[in-house]
């Protein structure tokens, strides 16, 4: 089970305003990357391994894949 959200996980880092769930999608995107090959990774499979280590929803994920990517 992954550990529980503090509520500093909230805060974006000064380094460059990313939270740990943002960092955490974006390290898992690049690892799933190279398994892939360099092909498209499902969203299904990057959802699975983000959540083996931080606590989110499906929604909240989304959320955040909307705001990395620039959706609006």
């Amino acid at each position: 089970m992954p550990p529980r959200r503090s509520p500093l996980d909230e805060l974006p880092d000064v380094r460059d305003g990313l939270t740990r769930a943002e960092r955490i999608i974006l390290w898992k995107l690049s690892e799933l990357e190279k398994e892939f090959n360099g092909r498209n990774v499902p969203t299904a499979t990057l959802y699975g391994r983000v959540v083996e280590h931080i606590d989110l929803s499906v929604p909240e994920f989304q959320r955040l894949m909307q705001r990395l990517v620039g959706v609006r």
